[in-house]
């Protein structure tokens, strides 16, 4: 008598939630799995790491910097530098995936591929240490690895722009205060100001203020 062959059993795609936190996975099964909206998701030597989608103090300015960027592409001279800029994109690091508040590639004259590591990266750091730990030193590290080019790090505390530069001969790191303004060579023309970026998270921390009075 034959037997028919048995099918393959389908794996199950996990369902991430905030519970989730500090489960174990291997890339494989994070990059397989599904998340609930309205939460961020991040693999970190294998922990999975959840945590609340940003603030409107981190959010606004991201987004005007998003807007100050299609400017440039559309309207500069040499705008054309620019091929995409994304919030909230997912990168690999090693076995890490970061989200990364903003990612802009640049230099190539064509739409990014599926899974390719943008030219810069942007994050606005948040408040606790271990969060600044992490932006200015452990990301830093990974970005630099997987072949980042610009690394800025915008700072609301600090009151600053930190530009790490990798690829060169040694790594440069550019300290902008407010008041002042940077311009990347990989984006000729654009002008980042930190104070007028600074303002749009300034304007949720003093409405926060008069809400308490």
């Amino acid at each position: 008598m034959s037997i028919a062959p048995s099918k393959p059993v389908k794996s199950r795609r996990l369902r991430l939630g905030p519970r989730s936190a500090g489960m174990l996975l291997s890339p494989a099964e994070f990059d397989r799995a599904r998340g609930v909206p309205g939460w961020r998701y991040e693999l970190i030597n294998g922990v999975l790491v959840v945590s609340p989608t940003p603030s409107r103090k981190e959010r606004h300015p991201n987004e005007e910097l998003g807007y100050w960027l299609r400017q440039y592409q559309v309207s500069h001279p040499r705008g054309s530098a620019l091929d995409l800029s994304l919030h909230e994109e997912e990168i690999e690091t090693g076995e890490n995936r970061r989200r990364l508040d903003r990612a802009i590639w640049c230099g190539l004259c064509r739409d990014p591929r599926s899974g390719e590591i943008p030219t810069i990266a942007v994050e606005f750091v948040s408040a606790g240490k271990v969060d600044q730990l992490r932006d200015y030193v452990v990301k830093r590290d990974e970005y630099r690895a997987v072949g980042i080019r610009e690394y800025w790090v915008i700072d609301r505390f600090r009151r600053t722009l930190t530009v790490y530069v990798f690829g060169g001969p040694e790594d440069e790191e550019h300290l902008i205060p407010e008041g002042q303004t940077y311009e990347s060579p990989l984006l000729p023309g654009f002008v980042l100001d930190v104070k007028a970026l600074l303002a749009f998270a300034d304007r949720w921390a003093a409405q926060k203020r008069q809400r308490r009075r």
